[in-house]
């Protein structure tokens, strides 16, 4: 997109010259670190710690700046926050993120999961990436506007939840179907997974989340005639799951180019010198380098076995098998995914939900996509900032059944040769620390750009 517009110079000059106590990159380190050393593991069931305690430490930090928050605890130590505040000008932007992490083995890591330890420019630690680094920018942008009485005059709510992690039913879903009061004149949210870069023939550019695909975790299930392992059967539950599973993995998904990846392609066709095509996105999203892998399953629906389970046994032929997937569909193409995966399956294996969740798309061009891009342009004026689909899911899901409009802005500039996309849970998971400062002083703008009064 263009250089910085008049009006984001203008923010950046009186950002220089601003109350000292308005220092939104202070404190985002430690507060990141402060997150990671509180273990929130989730196991997909009650089995891990909860979000208790990183919720009463986020409470603290925002009563300690006058923001007082109400809880919502749906079962033991599985705790989320809301706040309101700023002004009363408008309707109202929401800011969330999750305190939930995925588990971590310590003895895979290069440095302890939950040290927070602060290593070769990094900051190393479960949730640093996903998503405690963006909880710590929102939490270091708000107490130092607060500090400094910067608040804002637009309407903002302020929301940490528990359970994303394992579909967000113990999370924003409670908050969306029991709570939804809380969030009244909320219009637009903001969260996880955007605004970090990439890199394509050396120049940056900068990923706004504004799609994501749609959710399928289910339980396939085959079933046959159990019996002695050494006779014939040819009714042979392990056998037919194992064919389906076989299917369904090997199966080659047709490209789909969804709006916010026609824009984001139209974009890197221009930097390669051709024009995007259906035919020839996956050579340009060859071109994204690091971040191929994770930009490859947005041209397409995707489904992958990730679970077997069948027999108690060597010699005994079960009457059961079972396999988890994990499916994710492209807005638009949601007959199109569950026709071809029912093929695949077979008429001999069933398929049940383990979580169904639907794709969303908010508009590539408009109130939040030109805030974004201003405050980073101010940060960043080489920059190129796009819009992109998500492969992955959030708590928007859940959010934009209340009517908002949604995007994934969660600002980093990132080294070119760094992996991003396989540090979401992944071994060794880090963020730069200088990443964590641009990204506070980033959406501290954003909130100037976002929040000024439409006329």
């Amino acid at each position: 997109m263009d250089r910085p517009t008049e009006r984001g110079t203008a923010h950046a000059h009186e950002h220089a010259h601003e109350d000292p106590r308005h220092d939104p990159a202070a404190e985002v380190v430690e507060l990141c670190r402060d997150l990671v050393r509180i273990d929130t593991s989730n196991y997909g069931d009650a089995s891990g710690p909860g979000e208790r305690k990183a919720a009463e430490h986020v409470a603290a930090l925002l009563d300690e700046v006058g923001i007082e928050c109400e809880v919502v605890e749906p079962a033991p130590g599985r705790t989320s926050l809301v706040a309101r505040w700023g002004g009363t000008e408008g309707d109202a932007l929401l800011l969330h993120g999750h305190l939930d992490v995925v588990p971590a083995a310590a003895e895979d890591w290069t440095h302890d999961p939950f040290a927070g330890e602060i290593a070769d420019g990094y900051l190393w630690g479960r949730g640093t990436v996903d998503m405690k680094d963006f909880d710590a920018m929102l939490l270091s942008v708000v107490r130092a506007r607060a500090r400094a009485g910067r608040v804002p005059r637009r309407p903002v709510v302020l929301a940490f939840t528990a359970d994303e992690e394992a579909g967000g039913h113990q999370g924003a879903e409670v908050l969306v179907r029991d709570h939804a009061d809380l969030f009244e004149g909320c219009t637009e949210a903001v969260g996880e997974v955007g605004g970090f870069t990439t890199t394509v023939r050396g120049q940056r550019i900068y990923l706004v989340e504004a799609a994501e695909k749609g959710m399928a975790w289910m339980r396939l299930r085959a079933r046959g005639t159990a019996g002695h392992g050494s006779m014939i059967n040819g009714d042979n539950a392990v056998t037919e799951l194992a064919a389906a599973v076989a299917r369904i993995g090997a199966h080659r998904w047709p490209v789909r180019l969804t709006p916010a990846m026609e824009v984001l392609l139209a974009a890197v066709g221009k930097i390669a010198g051709t024009e995007a095509t259906p035919e020839n996105a996956e050579a340009l999203v060859e071109e994204f380098e690091s971040s191929t892998r994770m930009l490859g399953a947005v041209i397409r629906n995707t489904v992958n076995p990730t679970m077997l389970q069948a027999g108690y046994k060597v010699n005994v032929i079960p009457t059961e098998a079972e396999a988890h997937v994990d499916g994710r569909f492209l807005p638009g193409y949601e007959d199109e995914f569950f026709a071809t995966l029912d093929e695949l399956c077979g008429p001999h294996v069933t398929r049940e939900f383990v979580s169904h969740q639907q794709p969303w798309e908010s508009a590539t061009e408009g109130r939040l996509m030109d805030a974004m891009t201003r405050s980073i342009l101010a940060e960043d004026p080489d920059g190129i900032v796009a819009p992109y689909l998500m492969s992955g899911g959030t708590d928007a899901k859940h959010f934009r059944r209340l009517g908002m409009s949604s995007y994934g802005f969660a600002p980093l500039r990132l080294p070119a040769d760094l992996d991003f996309g396989s540090l979401f849970h992944g071994v060794d998971e880090r963020v730069p620390v200088d990443a964590l400062e641009f990204g506070a002083r980033v959406f501290d703008r954003f909130l100037d750009e976002a929040c000024e009064p439409q006329t």
